[in-house]
């Protein structure tokens, strides 16, 4: 074990599996000898020559287009989008080409080993073009997997298993964690399963969900909700598409209440999909409706940052209000 922020853990990853596989490429822009903005690749130049980690032009759509050249010829390209605000302009080679390939072509060629990793997210006063929570846009899209860690330990293990998926996963990096999360993680290579939420903790009254960085938020509202003796259970979905819908819906029946949390905007978000679903498989059990607890329907404001997160505080009244419905 060593004691590693999620950025170590996530450079790990990305050597262990660079040293296994001499097919695997990083790049992105200002990944090489800069190590990328937030220094997610540093060294791996050093370690692994130009050839294998480089920058590429600032432009998403070739990143995207260039990936999925590469992957469809047997490589594993792992490329960054340097803020997932910009995954935009890549937007239509990642859903009309990426997640469409083997479908298109009968499962004679496929992009499977086609790894896109990008920083989402607020709480770092980055403004709206550098703050979003893009997630639910690719969670529609058959062919892609999307996968959202909310601590060091839980990169490493889901990174490594994204790039050995076969399929095109989106990994979904929350920045504001980045340095603040440390875990004590494994320094050989370990993974841990796509599309299998976890059990944070085991509650009686109501079940709260979340993802990335949403979890210690709703952790700290559980804590909250404790002193008021309400009994929590947390649920972290680690994985959007395709998401555990049996531990959450077996959850919803023990406690009658779900709470999804959320730092996108509240129209149009993954929580609304989420809530469809367990209506439909726990209607009969439900105590009180489903909550909402999400980013306000606005661009991503700077000095209202505080106001537009959807944290503790906000989750807590939103527990009380569910229990006491």
């Amino acid at each position: 074990m060593a004691k590693m922020n999620m950025l170590q853990a996530i450079n790990n990853a990305l050597t262990l599996a660079m040293t296994a596989d001499d097919k695997m490429l990083v790049f992105g822009e200002d990944v090489g000898h800069f190590g990328g903005v937030f220094r997610a690749t540093s060294g791996l130049q050093d370690k692994f020559g130009k050839e294998r980690c480089f920058n590429t032009p600032l432009t998403e759509q070739g990143i995207a287009g260039f990936a999925n050249g590469l992957a469809s010829n047997g490589m594993t390209p792992v490329a960054e989008i340097q803020f997932a605000d910009y995954i935009f302009p890549a937007f239509d080679q990642i859903v009309n080409e990426s997640a469409k390939f083997r479908y298109r072509s009968g499962n004679q060629f496929n992009v499977g080993g086609l790894t896109f990793r990008t920083p989402y997210g607020g709480g770092i006063a980055g403004g709206h073009y550098h703050s979003q929570s893009p997630e639910a846009y690719f969670t529609q899209v058959a062919g892609l997997k999307v996968v959202v860690p909310r601590n060091a330990y839980q990169a490493k293990g889901l990174l490594l298993s994204a790039i050995h998926d076969p399929n095109p996963v989106i990994f979904f990096e929350p920045k504001r964690l980045y340095r603040a999360s440390v875990n004590d993680v494994p320094e050989e290579a370990y993974e841990l399963p796509l599309g299998k939420a976890e059990v944070v903790r085991e509650g009686a009254n109501i079940t709260l969900l979340a993802w990335g960085a949403q979890v210690e938020v709703i952790e700290k509202a559980a804590e909250m909700a404790q002193e008021v003796n309400i009994d929590c259970e947390v649920i972290d979905l680690k994985t959007l598409a395709p998401w555990d819908v049996e531990t959450v819906a077996a959850s919803v029946r023990k406690t009658g209440r779900l709470l999804i949390n959320h730092e996108a905007p509240l129209t149009g978000g993954f929580a609304g999909e989420i809530a469809a679903t367990i209506q439909q498989e726990c209607f009969l059990y439900l105590e009180s409706p489903i909550a909402r607890v999400c980013g306000l329907d606005t661009p991503y404001p700077l000095i209202h940052e505080k106001e537009y997160m959807p944290d503790a505080l906000k989750t807590f009244e939103a527990i009380k209000a569910s229990v006491n419905f």
